[in-house]
C-alpha cells in the first residue's frame, strides 16, 4: 500500500469541520496516509440547459472571477486525503486548461484527458490514467465547485472505512411519485430518499470492477454510485447538506455567490 506524505496546511488543520472527520478517521482506526487516493474530476459537458452562447460552457463560467471549474480543482489541492488528480474535459478547452495549470500553481494535477460521449465514458478515459499505486478513486463533478477540503475528507473517512461512501443531501420538499408524469400516484417517505451527490469514492479494484463490467454489458447511468449499487456493494451516504450544488442554470450562479459571501462572512 502506497504511504503518503504528511501534509501540515494550518488552514486544514485547523478547520473545526475537518477536526470532526479526524475524530471518525481515529474511530474507525484510519488514516489518509495509508491510503493513495486519486481523484477524476469530470468537467466534459456542454452546458445546455442553460443556454449558453456557442463555445462557452458552464466550467468556464467565473464565479468572483474565478473559472467554476477552477474552484473545484483548487478545493482538491487543499484536501490532504487527495493525492493525484486527472481532470477530464472537453477536447476544444485543452489549451483553457494549459493555462490554468500555470496561473494557478496546479501540483497534484497529473494527466488532463479528453471526455467521451457520455458522463460514464469520460470516467472511464479518466480511469486509464489514474496511478497504478491507487487504492481508492474519488470521482466528482467538475461543477460541484462549492465543495471544500473538509467536504472531500469526510467522504474519504467514511470511504475507507467501508470501501465506497457518497456524498448526498436530504430533500426538504414534500415528493410525489406518478405513474405518467401528470397525475400523483402516491407520497413517497422522504426519510428514505436522498439526493445524490459528488464526490462518490470507492476502492479502485472495485470501482474498476463495476465500470469495466457495464462497459461490457452495455450499462450506462447517470453516476458512478450506480455502477457500484448494480454489482451489490454497499455504499456509505454522507450527508453534506445543500451547499455542495451543481452549477446547472444560471441561478445557481447567483446561488453560488451568495453562499460564498456567507462563508467570508462567518470567518
Amino acid at each position: 500500500m502506497n504511504k503518503k506524505i504528511k501534509r501540515t496546511d494550518s488552514a486544514i488543520r485547523k478547520s473545526p469541520y475537518n477536526k470532526f472527520t479526524r475524530v471518525v478517521k481515529k474511530l474507525f482506526g484510519v488514516d489518509h496516509r495509508d491510503y493513495f487516493n486519486s481523484a477524476i474530476i469530470v468537467a466534459a459537458g456542454t452546458g445546455s440547459r442553460m443556454n449558453l452562447p456557442d463555445g462557452q460552457t458552464k466550467q468556464m463560467l467565473e464565479i468572483e472571477s474565478v473559472p467554476v471549474i477552477v474552484r473545484t480543482v483548487l478545493q482538491f489541492e487543499a484536501c490532504e486525503d487527495i493525492d493525484e488528480i486527472i481532470l477530464v474535459i472537453r477536447r476544444e478547452e485543452f489549451d483553457a486548461y494549459k493555462g490554468y495549470y500555470r496561473k494557478f500553481n496546479f501540483k497534484k494535477v497529473t494527466h488532463i484527458v479528453a471526455g467521451g460521449e457520455t458522463r460514464q465514458r469520460s470516467v472511464l478515459n479518466g480511469l486509464t490514467r489514474v496511478n497504478k499505486d491507487a487504492d481508492f478513486v474519488t470521482i466528482h463533478d467538475g461543477v460541484r465547485c462549492l465543495i471544500t477540503p473538509e467536504m472531500i475528507s469526510e467522504v474519504c473517512t467514511f470511504a475507507y472505512h467501508y470501501g465506497a461512501a457518497t456524498a448526498v443531501s436530504r430533500p426538504f420538499d414534500t415528493l410525489k411519485l406518478t405513474e405518467d408524469g401528470s397525475f400523483i400516484k402516491e407520497t413517497v417517505d422522504r426519510d428514505k430518499i436522498y439526493h445524490a451527490q459528488t464526490p462518490q469514492i470507492f476502492k479502485f479494484d472495485m470501482y474498476r470492477a463495476a465500470a469495466l463490467s457495464a462497459k461490457k454489458d452495455g450499462f450506462e447511468a447517470t453516476d458512478d454510485n450506480s455502477l457500484v449499487e448494480r454489482m451489490k456493494f454497499k455504499i456509505y451516504m454522507c450527508d453534506l447538506g445543500r451547499e455542495n450544488i451543481k452549477i446547472t442554470t444560471k441561478e445557481d450562479i447567483f446561488v453560488a455567490e451568495a453562499i460564498l459571501k456567507r462563508r467570508k462572512e462567518d470567518v
